[in-house]
Parts: structure tokens; sequence; C-alpha cells
């Protein structure tokens, strides 16, 4: 389907750049591709794909441009706006296992021609007027809730994180660069209980662990892997390079790029 002038758009709260997800959020991929990790599994995004990024998840995204350009339609869903949706039309969500951080929605002509219906509302600077914002977004929820109505134990479930395996958690996402404060509440504990549960586990603070499990795995794929430190840094939680180069030479008495060059 083509997308005439549609460009990148966005309805709703803006979503935080950082790996945590704070609202559900449906994401239409125009142009361009995207591969995404959340700690556990990997989900590929090409164009015409659409999903449901789900709230109080970690997710690392790669987007990789298509002649220069990578454009998306974002609606989010946030937890206000979505319990205003329930005063109008009452579900109920249930319990479900699906844990998954992306639920990918099956080809459907009526969210297709809901995407397609956007262009005519779009002002050109990625936002939609305001007038319309809640009208669209309550559009597409009842779309989506009538071809997928499991959606609604995701949608609905307003529960915040349960607690959960500390070691397990944190051996899965500690590349993921976010504050003790998230990490705290995505494993259902306070951060004092965090800390303190932490020390308990791993005989260490968090943000020693942290930092020492992060250039752990950096010297693994430097040496084994070979890779460059300008491919890793990044992907396992640093800002700058400097800083991890700092680091990791405190750390293991030679810089990065010298790793590769001590072996004959």
């Amino acid at each position: 389907m083509k997308f005439n002038n549609l460009q990148s758009c966005h309805l709703g709260p803006e979503i935080s750049p950082e790996q945590f997800i704070p609202e559900h959020f449906f994401l239409f991929l125009l142009k361009g591709s995207m591969v995404s990790y959340d700690g556990y599994k990997h989900y590929s995004m090409k164009p015409g794909d659409y999903c449901i990024a789900r709230k109080n998840h970690l997710v690392r995204y790669t987007k990789y441009k298509d002649e220069g350009e990578f454009e998306k339609v974002i609606i989010a869903f946030d937890e206000a706006f979505l319990k205003r949706f329930l005063e109008r039309h009452p579900y109920q969500a249930e319990p479900t296992n699906n844990t998954d951080s992306f639920l990918f929605i099956h080809e459907d002509k009526l969210i297709h021609n809901f995407v397609q219906s956007l262009e005519p509302y779009y002002n050109g600077t990625e936002q939609l007027d305001d007038v319309f914002v809640d009208i669209k977004r309550e559009e597409l929820l009842m779309i989506l809730l009538k071809n997928n109505p499991d959606l609604k134990n995701i949608f609905f479930n307003f529960n915040v994180p349960h607690k959960i395996d500390l070691e397990l958690f944190m051996n899965h996402h500690f590349k993921f660069n976010i504050s003790l404060e998230r990490f705290a509440f995505m494993t259902g504990r306070s951060l004092s209980t965090f800390k303190r549960e932490f020390k308990a586990v791993f005989n260490t603070s968090p943000g020693k662990w942290l930092m020492k499990k992060r250039l752990d795995e950096a010297y693994f794929l430097l040496d084994k892997e070979h890779k460059k430190p300008t491919e890793i840094y990044i992907d396992l939680g640093f800002e700058d390079l400097s800083h991890f180069s700092f680091v990791f030479k405190k750390e293991f008495g030679v810089s990065p790029s010298e790793v590769g060059k001590t072996k004959v």
C-alpha cells in the first residue's frame, strides 16, 4: 500500500528515547527497517509492519534508513487516555502469559486505511493537530480491539511490575543504560529494597556490578569476537567512547583498541 505524502508523525504524549518504554504505543513502519532487542528476543520490522510496543519493558532499537530516510507512525496510548476510554467502552483485563515486548498485529485493511487517513490531518511537523489527537487515538484503539480482543489484557492492565528474580533479570539486562530507579521498578522493588537485595545476591553495589559486567563483556567482544570499540560501547550502556575507553583502561591496564593487538 502506498502512503503518498505521509511522513513520520506522532499522536499522544511524547515517548522517551530511553530504553524503558513508559507507555504502550502503536508503531507503524513507513520507510526503513528496525531491529529491536529486549534482553530475551530480537524483533525485526520492515516497511508496512506494525505492532504494539508494551509499557514497562526494556528495549534497544537499531534503525536502518532507506535512501537516508526512516519514517514511522507512533501513536501513544498513555494510562490516562486508556482509563478515559474505559469509561465509555467497558473492558475487563484478564491475566496473560504473553511477555513479548512487541506484539505484532496481523495484516488488517482497517489499520492500513487508518494510517492513510492520518494524512489530511498531518501538519508537517511530525504532529497531528491537537483537536484530532484523541479522536484518532480512540478510532485506532477500537480497530485494534475489534480484531484483536486479547489486546484488552495488555492495554487495560494497570498493575505495576511484580517482584521477580533479581539475578536472572540483571544478567539479562545489564547492558541497558537506565537508572537504578528504573531497574528497581522493573524488578518490582523500591530503590532501597533493590539496593539491599542486590548487595545480598551479588555481594557488591549495583553501580560497581554493572560497570564490571559491562567491561567484562566488552573485553570478550574485543578479544574473542574481534569487534571494534566503536561497534560496542553504546550497546554496552556507555554514553560516549572517551568514557568507555577511560574506564576500560583503568580496569584492564590497556585501552580497548589495544586488546586485539596483544596477541600475535
